[in-house]
């Protein structure tokens, strides 16, 4: 009826304008909160520097110097969380949870409340009812898995539609859609019938095929407008974080606590990254001290993929989190040699580990002889076979290197101190040390457990066949260890060593064995793990000896020469064989029309992984074969000049050989194109190798050659696999040689 269609759209004016009003009043709140933050630093300053209301410098608030400090370090950090913070709406959802009956009952302490939920939480005061409930918050759960069939007390779930772009100010409110779970009118006639059509779609596939019941809890979100809109959105620029459309599946491993670690199996658009991003931020906001403590570290496969995800933690608040690749973490030694193919692989093996102790532990040798300790006018005679139970028993604690000559050494003033006390009483703690420190004694030290240094080590072992014979029988063969031995780079010493990117990992895995690392974390978050190689695993390891991980990754994606072929072996090299092997395979960001081509692609892998199911619909699929190879860099350029025409960015993949060239040609036609890493995640246009393309995501993809990808080596049809699935609505195969089966149509 025209009459109700004019109420409705008066009460939806109505409803927005009181949203917007409502926007500013956060907006004004954020305002003031940044400003009072400001002002409370500088206020710090004057106490540190004496000049606050006369009080001498320390003195006053913080009570003295070095609690001053403090303060202010703390005012000034929470200043700059603050100010670094990126703009964008207050909110963007809200709760109305049940008054009375059957949702009041459910509600709770909730009953009769109205909470609007954003990325962080804005109030008025410390003590007053927040505005915005940070989307961590438990109650905020029900926003992501309150369903009509389980309402959780909520009456109803408002969702904000915002412009792209905007810095969430009252004029960037552009809709509001209501999602009724309780009371009168739910569901309504729309609502019904988009559920039996999807239950009608789903009872049509195969029972092996059909999504889990968390991801049909998420069709009816993904009927939203708002939620379709925003997945949906050209891909352009960083990624974004997924707060306002986090399905119960995805909540569910988002909201896992921080005592044990978790490994998602994530199929391509299943968005493992964003969990594994989100995870982070959630296990920040419910156990700060715990992690704050250790620190928390997110590690990537490239520099090109961390600057994908560089703008996902701030945008959720958490601006402190240190994000790097392997090689990051490892010895800063300059790379000045190559190896060969078979000694990188070997080099990356979880054998070379056991080389390495071999090599390390081969220093350690069994006493000759009695040792004799001057004391004054008296001598101590220490008798070989308690040296030797000394030195034996420490190498079966099987303690690190540093620790175990330490270990000798107390054991050894042990052995002193005993005979002492036979012959005059407890000696005192001087004694001791003086003792320790005799230089029979440590001459001793240095002969039966010398100190070692990871270049000595690793240098003496590749530069000498005599020393890796013995390290590696057994454990390698002879062609192998022929393949490990420096040709012609065998230094005069360590300090001379031309060392090469594998070798830098064995350096790290000595330096492990000698003493822990430093740097420990409380938690690591590592994406694209399936392309981690056991020595890199025990890098990562190391450094959260006590901690636990989120492990992000996919078996099909695998493309490097050592990636893994089942989880639990790779969780047990990152020192977390217990972890929990959560599988994802519910999309939302690839089309099911692109999916369904990947997905031919799994028989050909080397693992075993569920084929993924999308719950997107819309994708196009164009096959173009191009006459001649000389004609292809034309096709690629007219291809893109064409997907420019229309929103989103652009992807072009290809081997790698083939990037600079189809660069260089689509900027000679005018068309400006980068690469990841050279400001490419920023530019409409990005040239990628296949091998580089994990991780990316474009709305248009030209993939370049398919058949060549899937021919690049043992893990080709991997990279093609993961070629194929970068596409967000459409993609272009563009082809001379024949097509891979799996891709004809």
């Amino acid at each position: 009826m025209p009459g109700e269609h004019a109420a409705e759209e008066e009460a939806l004016r109505t409803e927005l304008a009181a949203e917007r009003a409502y926007t500013e009043r956060c907006r004004a709140t954020l305002d003031r909160t940044n400003t009072a933050a400001q002002h409370r630093v500088m206020e710090g300053a004057g106490v540190l520097t004496g000049h606050h209301s006369g009080e001498a410098a320390g003195e006053g608030v913080a009570g003295d110097g070095a609690g001053a400090e403090a303060l202010g370090r703390y005012l000034r950090s929470q200043a700059k969380e603050l100010r670094e913070e990126p703009d964008g709406p207050p909110f963007f959802g809200r709760l109305d949870f049940g008054d009375e009956g059957s949702p009041g009952e459910q509600a709770g302490e909730h009953r009769g409340q109205c909470y609007y939920i954003g990325r962080r939480r804005v109030s008025e005061h410390p003590s007053a009812p927040p505005l915005v409930l940070d989307w961590r918050a438990p109650v905020a759960r029900a926003f992501y898995q309150a369903t009509a069939a389980q309402p959780q007390g909520v009456r109803s779930r408002r969702r904000f539609g915002w412009a792209p772009g905007g810095t969430g100010t009252a004029e960037d409110l552009t809709g509001l859609e209501d999602e009724r779970l309780q009371g009168e009118g739910l569901p309504d006639q729309q609502h019904q019938d988009q559920r039996h059509q999807d239950q009608q779609r789903q009872s049509q596939r195969p029972q092996d095929q059909r999504p889990s019941a968390a991801a049909e809890s998420a069709v009816s979100a993904l009927a939203s407008r708002i939620v379709a809109g925003e997945i949906e959105r050209p891909r352009v620029g960083p990624m974004r974080d997924i707060v306002a459309t986090i399905q119960p599946e995805q909540d569910d491993l988002v909201r896992s606590g921080p005592d044990s670690s978790l490994c998602v199996q994530g199929a391509p658009g299943t968005g493992k990254t964003a969990v594994g991003l989100h995870r982070a931020a959630y296990l920040l906001y419910t156990h700060p001290r715990r992690i704050e403590r250790g620190g928390m570290l997110v590690v990537g496969p490239n520099q090109a993929f961390l600057g994908y995800i560089s703008a996902v933690l701030p945008a959720l608040g958490e601006v402190g989190v240190r994000q790097c690749t392997v090689r990051d973490l490892l010895p800063d030694h300059p790379v000045r040699a190559e190896d060969g193919p078979e000694a990188v692989e070997l080099k990356h093996s979880a054998r070379m580990a056991a080389v390495l102790r071999r090599a390390l532990y081969a220093r350690v040798r069994l006493p000759e002889g009695p040792v004799a300790v001057p004391d004054g006018s008296y001598r101590w005679r220490l008798d070989e076979d308690d040296l030797r139970a000394v030195v034996e028993e420490t190498l079966a604690q099987q303690p690190p290197y540093e620790v175990g000559r330490e270990r000798v050494r107390a054991r050894t003033v042990a052995l002193l101190r005993d005979q002492a006390e036979r012959r005059a009483g407890p000696p005192g703690g001087e004694w001791l040390r003086r003792m320790g420190r005799k230089k029979e004694l440590t001459g001793f030290l240095d002969s039966v457990w010398p100190r070692a240094r990871p270049e000595e080590v690793v240098a003496g072992l590749l530069g000498d066949a005599g020393a890796l014979a013995r390290a590696a029988d057994g454990l390698l063969s002879e062609d192998e260890q022929r393949a490990l031995l420096w040709q012609g780079r065998r230094p005069r010493s360590p300090r001379t060593a031309r060392w090469s990117e594998a070798d830098v990992l064995l350096l790290d895995e000595v330096a492990g064995l000698i003493a822990h690392p430093e740097e420990s974390y409380r938690h690591l978050v590592v994406d694209e793990a399936q392309d981690l190689s056991p020595m890199q695993c025990r890098a990562l390891a190391r450094r959260c000896r006590f901690g636990s991980l989120t492990v992000l990754g996919d078996l099909a994606q695998g493309t490097t020469p050592w990636a893994a072929r089942d989880w639990p072996e790779q969780l047990a090299h990152l020192g977390a064989p217990d972890a929990v092997v959560a599988p994802l395979t519910t999309g939302f960001r690839v089309p099911s029309e692109l999916l369904a081509v990947a997905n031919r692609l799994l028989a050909s892998l080397t693992v075993r992984v569920p084929p993924a199911h999308s719950l997107r619909t819309g994708g196009r699929l164009e096959r173009v074969r191009v006459a001649g190879a000389a004609g292809l860099a034309g096709a690629v350029t007219e291809r893109v000049a064409a997907a420019l025409g229309q929103e989103g960015s652009v992807g072009v993949i290809a081997a790698g050989e083939r990037v600079a060239a189809l660069r260089e040609a689509l900027r000679a036609a005018g068309i400006a194109a980068g690469t990841p890493g050279e400001g490419g995640e920023l530019a409409r246009v990005t040239v990628v190798g296949a091998e580089l393309a994990k991780g990316l995501e474009y709305d248009h993809v030209v993939l370049v050659e398919p058949a060549e990808i899937a021919d690049s080596g043992p893990q080709g049809p991997h990279r093609l696999y993961v070629a194929l699935t970068r596409a967000v609505s459409r993609l272009e195969l563009l082809h001379t040689d024949e097509l891979p089966e799996a891709l004809r149509g």
